[in-house]
């Protein structure tokens, strides 16, 4: 099953967003298999604003699992978290669905 994650950074947290970052992409790294693109949502300015990330993971169950452990939930920094199916079609220039 493939998710798009689209999460939020709450006012005024870019600075505990580089805070945390480590961990975030340390825990990120745990289920990179799984990981098919992610990366930071940016401002006009080109300040992180918040993140995207795109999961092929088995279950939504798994995926609560995933968000259960990520340290930007944990810490706050994500204010408000987003997550829809998707149906991945084109990956990398190659057509892998539907």
């Amino acid at each position: 099953m493939q998710f798009i994650i689209t999460a939020h950074d709450g006012e005024g947290k870019l600075e505990k967003r580089l805070e945390v970052r480590s961990r975030h992409l340390k825990n990120l790294s745990e289920v990179k298999a799984k990981v098919l693109c992610a990366g930071g949502l940016l401002d006009a300015e080109g300040k992180m604003k918040g993140s995207v990330i795109v999961m092929d993971i088995e279950s939504r169950e798994a995926l609560d699992r995933y968000l259960a452990s990520e340290p930007y939930i944990i810490e706050g920094v994500w204010e408000k978290v987003d997550v829809e199916r998707m149906n991945v079609v084109l990956l990398n220039g190659e057509k892998v669905g539907g």
